[in-house]
């Protein structure tokens, strides 16, 4: 008799319905059965969605998705728009497939239509490292100054952008390099430490109290001289940063320039030559020259 009592819910005394026989200080979980016009939503949700992965493409197969009865596919409305904003483009910009880019931005009409075409380009494909207004950050190019490792001019910029920075397989790449002095053996860190404060006194900033410039002066004649110049000028030829305008990719403080010469740096960018058509690649060139630094 005890067992059989022990066993039968418990009946909260105050609403007349059993509880699930959890129990937390004291506070009993009543069993509330769901009301039937959730539990009629909830079935009828399942069969609605058989209904949708029978009339729809819903599973996927190995190298394909079921088609579903009626065959759509969101995919293909994406591809019809992409044809017709194609067919626009290419009678709005009809003169952009002849033109240079110098030509094109002589032309006020074609112009516009390449600084709106280049930018949407821009925000698409180059903004996630430039940033939106270009103006990059660390290891990422400002692209608003004068500053260029390779040349602002139209031909230059187009260039940079069809073959990219040391992409691997394209003969047109732009590549330069820079020894690891220190990783490589070339320099000690008391020398590399000496040209670093060198290149910020090319670059008129600051130097620590106790740098061996004179030091400095020569292992950068001896080591560095050939690519930047001896006045620290650059060579845009051979994509040799110009070092006295205080601008650096990867930063003028006294730690970001010995890791620059122990130990080099390879950035990269896409080529997008071989993902943007040439009408497109021609108003980015555009865009990007206009952006404030183009030569």
């Amino acid at each position: 008799m005890d067992q059989k009592n022990h066993d039968a819910p418990h009946v909260d005394p105050h609403t007349g319905i059993a509880t699930t026989g959890h129990e937390w200080d004291g506070i009993r979980e009543l069993n509330t059965p769901l009301p039937r016009w959730w539990l009629g939503i909830f079935y009828a949700s399942i069969l609605w969605s058989i209904g949708y992965w029978v009339v729809y493409p819903a599973w996927p197969l190995l190298t394909d998705t079921t088609k579903g009865v009626i065959g759509y596919a969101s995919r293909a409305d994406i591809s019809a728009d992409m044809a017709q904003l194609k067919a626009q483009r290419a009678v709005q910009a009809a003169g952009m497939a002849d033109a240079t880019p110098a030509q094109i931005k002589a032309d006020p009409t074609l112009f516009q239509i390449a600084m709106a075409q280049g930018k949407a380009a821009f925000g698409d494909n180059c903004a996630a490292c430039h940033g939106v207004g270009g103006a990059g950050a660390k290891g990422y190019p400002n692209l608003n100054d004068d500053d260029w490792l390779w040349g602002g001019s139209f031909d230059a910029i187009m260039q940079t952008l069809k073959h990219g920075i040391r992409v691997a397989g394209n003969d047109e790449t732009r590549v330069s390099q820079m020894p690891a002095f220190g990783r490589d053996g070339m320099l000690k860190r008391d020398e590399i430490n000496a040209v670093a404060n060198h290149v910020r006194e090319l670059a008129g900033l600051p130097t620590e109290p106790k740098a061996d410039l004179a030091l400095g002066r020569k292992l950068f004649a001896d080591n560095c001289a050939s690519c930047h110049g001896e006045a620290g000028k650059g060579n845009q030829e051979m994509g040799a940063p110009n070092l006295t305008d205080a601008i650096s990719l990867y930063g003028m403080d006294m730690a970001s320039l010995t890791e620059t010469i122990g130990n080099s740096r390879n950035g990269v960018m896409p080529a997008w030559g071989g993902r943007l058509d040439e009408t497109t690649l021609k108003a980015l060139t555009v865009y990007v020259h206009s952006l404030g630094g183009g030569q």
